[in-house]
Formats: C-alpha cells, structure tokens, sequence
C-alpha cells in the first residue's frame, strides 16, 4: 500500500482516543452479489506494470550499456578506417595513386597527337606529310590506349573509394542502431514508469469504512470501557485490509500513558501506540460484501486529567490493480472526566469526516499482519455490508489514487480546544500483500 493523508481536524475539544472491551479480530465473508469489476477486465495487475517496468529498465540498462560499447566500438573502427594501412583505404590510395598516373599519361599522350597534327599542318613534301601522317597515327593510339588505360584506373578507383566509404557507412548505420535501441528502450521504460505511477495512485473507495461501535463519548479516570470497530468492504473488489487506527490524548508526548488502549485477536490483547498511527492487524482477501469486527478496550488511569482526545480510524487496504486503497476517514472526538465522576447515560462518539489527504504513519507492527480476515477466536458472522449513510457503512464507490504512511514531527499536534490536529503520512507503494 502507498498512503498519504494529511489531516487537519479543527473543532471543539479536537479528537480524543477512547478504548474499551476486548478487540476479536472477527473477518466474515459475506457476500452481496459483487458486480463484475469492470474496470479490471483486461487491465494489467500491479505486479504484473512493477515487472514490466523492472523489465524496461534491465532493457534500457543493457542498452545504455551497449549504447557504451558501441562508441567505443565505432571509434576504434573509423580511427582504423582512417588509418593508410587499412586494407580499404590502402586499396584507395593505390587505385588513387594509379588513376593519377594514367591521367598523367593519357595527358602526355592527347599533347603527342597534338604536335604529331602540327607537324603535319607544317610538311610541305610528300614524303615528310607521309612520315608525319604516320607518327600521328601512331600518337593517337597511343592516346587511345592512354585514355582506355585512364578509364580503367578511374573505373579501379571509383570501386575502391565505395570499398572504403561503404565501410564508414556500415559502421555508421550500426552506431546509429545502438543509439535508436537506447532511445526506444528509454521510450519504453518512461511508459512503463508511467503506468506504474499511474497504478500507484492512491484510489479513494467511499465503500470501504471503519467505524467505531459502542465508542463512549465521555469517559471517567479511572475507569476500562469496552467497544468495538467494523470494518466493512461494501465496493465492488476484492481487498487485502489494513484498518488505521489511531487513538490520542489531547496531551504531549509524556503524559499519553495515562491512556491505555488494547484490540483483541482471539489469542490476546494487544496496546496501541498512542504517540503515532497503527495497522493493528491485517484483513487478507475482503470480498465485496464482507465485514468484521474487532474487539478493543481502552483504560483510562485515575491520575488522568481532564482533557480531550480523539480517535481515528479508516481503511488502508490494496488489491491485484492498486497497492493503495483508502476508505474514508473518521475522527471520533472524545472527553475525558475526572475520577469518580458520575456522567450519568453517556451516548457514543458520533463520527466526523477528517480532510486526510494523506494517511498519518503507522509504525510497522509484527502483530498486525493476522493473515486471513478470518483469525482465530474471531466472532462476528458474516453480514452484507449495509451501504446506509449516517452511522453505518458508507456507499460503494471507487475512484483512482495510491498511498502509505509517513508520519511527519512524529504524531499528533493538539493545542487545546480549537486546535488543528496535523499529521501527514507519505509511504511508497510496496504492492499488494
């Protein structure tokens, strides 16, 4: 699960933590004819976006990493094409060397037609026009020879230069895949990260509620009251459930232990930690429909002073698409009455909604993970969880985000009546249970 909500209670007296009876972690299974989760179909896990993501980046890693090999590998090829002794660039210098030559004599022999013509412009006799006539023809075969020789050398040259260029175009081509594999693999882990991040959202579900049962809006010092929370999933998936609680004096840290608040599994009692935020224990495999009641007490001590305090608690759960689920939060304000005090008839906390938005830090807890929801000595029976508002159990809804816990200054601040209690919470998505 990955949380966070801030909570910001101001009121009267602010919120006050009262514990009774004994805590019986009771998880049922009812079932409340679950509607097909729509928005699942086709849609990757949570586990399954965490790979894919792992995976692109082992693939962007090794990319990176070729992406390194090959500059270097690139690098050491065109310093060696660039080298006269390569092989290529060898056979180059010397098609060059020879198409030079052959240029050279076929311009030697083109200027040797050219005077062989002027000499026979200039003979005036048949038999010096018959001997210039000779010697011109023998000139212009020889430039033929010559320019048929230039021909071939140019040809040889031409052959030997694309020898040589290919080779840098190859090795051009090739960097130019390891640098489009490394862009594409980044490509594809920045959407990967992006669905992951997405996935770890923390979804807001109206329909999964912890509400206090039996909670005495007063209590006297001195005195152990005894009540109890549901937990109910009423939305349309399958949850793994974590309840939040979290029960204060309106009191600094060293004067806490006049409270004393305790949750019951069946095998014992178990104390809350009254200076920060607790899972107490942990509802595995919720389906739609299914509640459970955990039993609790909370003792006050007769030196307690008379103040206030508060309790909170909701629904921290996950399921297969979001590690992060939160229900609602409620703040029950409570007050605490001097020793020997007679309050008479006292009604329960009533509940108020908490702007949370993120979830105070829960200090990890080895009890807290009980497995199953149904645990042992666990004594409430299944019932369909009601989607009545007012006391009950909250409507079904589900919208998208992600969270976990984070206490920031370490618990609550509360200073007196009228105070604003502020607890943040911010834990990173470690994925379903």
């Amino acid at each position: 699960m990955n949380l966070r909500r801030t909570l910001a209670t101001a009121a009267v007296a602010a919120v006050a933590a009262v514990t009774a009876p004994a805590v019986l972690l009771s998880a049922s299974t009812a079932f409340a004819t679950p509607k097909a989760p729509a928005q699942t179909q086709q849609k990757p896990t949570y586990a399954e976006l965490k790979k894919a993501a792992d995976d692109a980046k082992k693939a962007y890693e090794d990319a990176v990493a070729a992406e390194k090999a090959g500059r270097e590998k690139i690098k050491t090829t065109m310093e060696a094409l660039d080298q006269d002794s390569h092989p290529l660039k060898a056979a180059y210098l010397a098609a060059d060397k020879a198409a030079k030559a052959a240029d050279a004599d076929k311009t030697a022999a083109d200027k040797a037609v050219t005077d062989a013509r002027a000499a026979l412009d200039e003979a005036t006799d048949e038999d010096g026009k018959a001997k210039a006539q000779e010697a011109l023809s023998a000139a212009e075969a020889q430039a033929k020879t010559a320019a048929d020789a230039k021909a071939n050398a140019d040809a040889e040259r031409r052959v030997a230069k694309d020898a040589w260029d290919d080779a840098n175009v190859a090795a051009f081509r090739e960097w130019n895949k390891v640098l489009t594999a490394s862009a594409e693999a980044r490509k594809a882990k920045d959407a990967a990260d992006k669905a992951l991040a997405a996935a770890a959202e923390c979804v807001r579900v109206p329909g999964l509620t912890v509400l206090a049962n039996r909670l005495p809006a007063k209590v006297v010092a001195g005195t152990t009251v005894g009540f109890s929370f549901t937990v109910a999933n009423a939305t349309d998936r399958t949850l793994d459930v974590d309840p939040l609680v979290f029960f204060r004096l309106n009191a600094k840290d060293q004067e806490q232990h006049f409270m004393k608040v305790q949750w019951a599994d069946g095998a014992g009692w178990h104390e809350l930690d009254s200076n920060s935020p607790s899972h107490p224990m942990h509802l595995k495999g919720m389906k739609p429909g299914a509640r459970t009641e955990v039993k609790m007490r909370m003792t006050l001590e007769a030196a307690a002073p008379a103040i206030d305090g508060f309790a909170l608690l909701a629904g921290d759960a996950s399921d297969a698409y979001h590690p992060c689920v939160l229900g609602p939060m409620n703040n029950y304000p409570l007050k605490v009455l001097p020793a020997g005090s007679k309050p008479g008839t006292v009604g329960d906390a009533k509940p108020g909604k908490v702007e949370d938005k993120d979830r105070p830090k829960p200090k990890s807890t080895p009890a807290a993970q009980a497995g199953s929801p149904a645990s042992a000595g666990s004594t409430a029976s299944a019932q369909p969880a009601s989607a009545a508002t007012g006391g009950s159990l909250a409507s079904t809804g589900a919208s998208p985000a992600v969270p976990q816990l984070a206490l920031v200054g370490g618990g609550a601040v509360l200073l007196g009546t009228g105070a604003v209690f502020a607890v943040r919470r911010h834990r990173g998505a470690r994925g379903t249970h």
